[in-house]
C-alpha cells in the first residue's frame, strides 16, 4: 500500500554524508549517515573524490527509502563548498575534487589575480568578497598552473550539490549562492558570470547556466532511477551549499538573523538588508531570491574535537564532553587557537597553526577538551564582531549542526559572545534544508511549522568576566605567535615538497 508523499534530502559534508526522508509535513522519517575522510595529498591540499559522493548518495537514498510506506515526490541536494569539480563533456570527472576555504593551496593564484584585476577593493566592490582561500576561482586558475593538461579538458564545473544533479538529471546547471562563492567569476549586482573575468580564470571552461536552490533543475532519470531506488520522472530539485540550507533549514534567512553552524567547521551566515562587504568576510547572494548575506567560516571546530578524540583514543564524544564540563570555565588556564588547518575568517591566514598555551604535566584531556570548545567560542565571537563591523546586525542567533545536539558547546558559546542561541526541534541540518525546498515543488510549505524553535540557551552572566579576560588573551595569543607558526607552515611545507 501507498502512503503519504514524502521527499528526499541530501546532503554531501567534510566528514559525512547525510540523507533525510521528510513527510510534507515537516515528519522526519528516517535519516542516514555515511562517515568519510578528506584526502591530504600535501599539506595545504583538501581534496575528495566526487564518485565517493555519488556512491554515498545511492546508498543513502536506498537506505532512508527502504521498506518505507510514504512516496517519494521530489528530491533536494546540497553539498560543501565552494569546491572545484572540473569533469569532461560525459560529466567524467578529471580528477579529485578540491575543497573551499580548508583547501589552502592557491596563495599565489590569490596573489596574482589579484594584482591583475586590480586589487582586493576592486575584486571586493565587483564580487562582495575579496579573493581568498574560499573562492573557487583561484582554484581553477592553480589547475591551469599546475596540471596544465587537465583545464583544457575541462567542459563541466561542478559544486557537491550540483554534481549530484547532474547524476540524477544530466542537467548541467549552478545554483547563484554557489556561484557568488566562485570570485572572481560571478557578478552579484547582476546576478551572472562576469564574463570578462571567468575568461582571465578558465578561458575554455564552459560555464553552468544559472539558477535558484529550490528551482526545479529536472526530473530523475531512467539510470539513476535504477541505481537509486528512486521513482523515475520526479523533480530534482537545485540545491546550495550546505551552510546556506542549514540556515533554510531552521528559518534563519531573515534580515538580523544569524546561523550558527557546528560542524566539522563553524560557519556563520547573516542576513542583511542590503549588500555589504568586508575585508575579510564573505558577501554573498543569498539562498532565496532578493536576499543578502554577510558570512564567515572557521577552518576547523568539530575537525579539532576529531583530532583530540583520536589522539586520546577515543571518539566517546559523551565521555569527553563530561570532563570537559567538569574541566569547568578556562579549562584550568589553558588556551588554544583553532588555526590547526590555517584560518579563513576574520584573520584569513591560511598558514596560522594551532596553538595550546599554558600547558603543564597537570593538565588532563578534560582540559584539553574544553579548551577546545572554548576556542571555536572564541572564534565564534570574534566572527560576530567582524561581521558587526562591517554593519552587519545581529539580533538572532540560531544554532542548528551535528555539534548543537550536545548541550555543553552551545552553552560555552553563548557564555563567550553573550548571546542567546535558539535550539531548533530538529537539527539534522543541510540535508533538512535539501529536503525543505524538495518539498516546495510538490506542496506549500512553511519552515517554521516543519521546525519550530524548542529551547533557547541564554548566557550565565556570572562568566562574562572570565570569558571577557580569556578573549582578550585569545585576540593576543595570534599576533604574538603569528610569526613563528608562520615560519613553521614553511617548514612543513618544504617537508612536503
Amino acid at each position: 500500500m501507498v502512503g503519504a508523499l514524502a521527499v528526499v534530502g541530501i546532503d554531501i559534508g567534510t566528514s559525512s554524508s547525510k540523507g533525510v526522508l521528510v513527510g510534507l509535513d515537516g515528519a522526519v522519517l528516517a535519516t542516514a549517515v555515511r562517515e568519510h575522510d578528506v584526502a591530504r595529498p600535501a599539506p595545504g591540499q583538501v581534496e575528495m573524490d566526487a564518485a565517493l559522493w555519488w556512491d554515498e548518495a545511492v546508498a543513502l537514498i536506498r537506505e532512508v527509502t527502504a521498506d518505507r510506506p510514504a512516496r517519494v515526490a521530489a528530491v533536494g541536494v546540497s553539498g560543501m563548498g565552494p569546491c572545484v569539480l572540473v569533469a569532461d563533456e560525459s560529466g567524467k570527472p578529471l580528477r579529485p575534487a578540491m575543497l573551499y576555504g580548508i583547501d589552502t593551496r592557491a596563495g599565489a593564484q590569490i596573489a596574482r589575480l589579484t594584482a591583475a584585476l586590480g586589487g582586493a577593493d576592486a575584486i571586493r566592490r565587483r564580487c562582495g568578497s575579496a579573493l581568498s582561500t574560499q573562492a573557487a576561482g583561484p582554484k581553477l586558475a592553480w589547475l591551469g598552473d599546475h596540471e596544465p593538461e587537465v583545464l583544457p579538458r575541462a567542459r563541466l564545473f561542478f559544486q557537491p550539490a550540483s554534481w549530484l544533479g547532474w547524476k540524477l538529471t544530466g542537467a548541467y546547471y549552478l545554483d547563484h549562492h554557489s556561484a557568488s562563492q566562485c570570485t572572481p567569476l560571478y557578478d552579484p549586482a547582476a546576478l551572472d558570470w562576469h564574463r570578462p573575468w571567468a575568461a582571465l580564470v578558465a578561458p575554455d571552461l564552459p560555464l553552468p547556466p544559472l539558477c535558484w536552490p529550490g528551482e526545479v533543475v529536472g526530473t530523475v532519470s531512467a539510470a539513476a532511477a535504477a541505481e537509486t531506488g528512486l521513482p523515475s520522472g520526479i523533480p530534482v530539485i537545485a540545491g546550495t551549499i550546505d551552510a546556506w540550507s542549514e540556515a533554510i533549514s531552521v528559518g534563519a534567512h531573515r534580515v538580523g538573523d544569524l546561523m550558527l553552524m557546528y560542524g566539522t567547521t563553524m560557519f556563520l551566515v547573516n542576513t542583511v538588508a542590503e549588500a555589504r562587504t568586508a575585508e575579510t568576510l564573505w558577501g554573498t547572494v543569498g539562498a532565496l531570491p532578493g536576499t543578502r548575506n554577510l558570512a564567515g567560516g572557521m577552518a576547523t571546530s568539530g575537525a579539532v574535537t576529531r583530532w583530540l578524540g583520536d589522539l586520546f583514543g577515543s571518539r566517546d564524544y559523551p565521555r569527553l564532553l563530561e570532563l570537559a564540563d567538569a574541566a569547568g570555565p578556562g579549562a584550568n588556564g589553558l588556551l588554544m587557537l583553532p588555526y590547526f588547518e590555517g584560518e579563513r575568517t576574520p584573520i584569513a591566514d591560511p598558514d596560522a597553526r594551532g596553538v595550546i598555551a599554558g600547558l603543564t604535566v597537570s593538565h588532563t584531556r578534560g582540559d584539553l577538551y574544553r579548551a577546545a570548545l572554548e576556542s571555536t567560542a572564541f572564534g565564534v565571537r570574534h566572527n560576530i564582531a567582524a561581521i558587526e563591523a562591517a554593519g552587519g546586525v545581529v539580533d538572532r542567533v540560531v544554532a542548528v549542526g551535528g555539534g548543537a545536539q550536545g548541550r555543553l558547546w552551545t552553552q560555552i558559546v553563548s557564555d563567550v559572545t553573550g548571546r542567546p542561541q535558539q535550539i531548533p526541534a530538529r537539527t539534522v541540518g543541510a540535508s533538512l534544508g535539501a529536503a525543505f525546498f524538495a518539498a516546495g515543488a510538490v506542496a506549500s510549505v512553511d519552515i517554521d511549522a516543519w521546525n519550530p524553535v524548542v529551547e533557547t540557551v541564554s548566557p550565565r552572566p556570572e562568566l562574562r568576566a572570565t570569558y571577557d579576560d580569556r578573549y582578550a588573551l585569545y585576540l593576543e595569543l595570534y599576533p604574538a605567535t603569528a610569526g613563528i607558526a608562520h615560519r613553521l607552515a614553511a617548514a612543513q611545507q618544504r617537508a612536503s615538497a
